[in-house]
């Protein structure tokens, strides 16, 4: 945990060494389950999220802090399928793939294409993400809606409750994030 702590820390650092950076420790992320018997969701508002000038963009979510409607279901989500013990945080590093054009000094929406790596569960792989940035006084808005797999990050949903959780589940990004105070 400290280790990846560190890390975040570390990158979130580097960052600021190339450019001006906007962040934010209380992000949001809602994923959606809709499966052929139930719909539910879980909210986390603890995302780490950053963006800088030149187009790094770096995400945190530690697993722990979803918000379930139900209490047992936010237990089995942690303990059972995500495994929060042995994998505490999702991570995401990436750049946006056309900075020219965007400017996080001006007010305005931008449609973007970030690409980068996605971490969760023990398992990296490459994407490319679509999202808008909105630009307004001081703050950039990070705004994404994408879809992930779970068998695509070994995330194993048991027979018994494979008619009420999804493999495909819908993630809703929503992080306002403040110009970083430089030191």
């Amino acid at each position: 945990m400290k280790k990846i702590t560190f890390l975040t820390i570390l990158a979130l650092f580097a960052l600021n060494l190339d450019a001006q950076t906007f962040k934010t420790n209380e992000g949001n992320i809602k994923f959606i389950n809709k499966s052929s018997l139930e719909e539910f969701e879980a909210v986390n508002n603890q995302v780490t999220a950053a963006i800088s000038s030149k187009g790094k963009v770096q995400f945190r979510v530690p697993i722990n802090s979803f918000q379930f409607e139900k209490k047992l279901m936010q237990s089995h989500f942690q303990e059972n399928y995500m495994e929060s013990n042995t994998f505490p945080n999702a991570t995401f590093s990436g750049s946006v793939t056309k900075m020219d054009g965007v400017n996080l000094t001006k007010a305005g929406e931008y449609n973007v294409k970030v690409a980068g790596i996605f971490d969760m569960h023990g398992v990296s792989k490459a994407d490319t993400l679509s999202g808008k940035l909105i630009v307004a006084k001081g703050t950039v808005k990070l705004v994404s809606s994408f879809s992930i797999k779970c068998n695509d990050y070994n995330i194993k949903i048991p027979a018994a409750v494979s008619s009420k959780v999804a493999n495909e589940i819908k993630i809703n990004v929503n992080c306002l994030t403040a110009i970083a105070e430089k030191k």
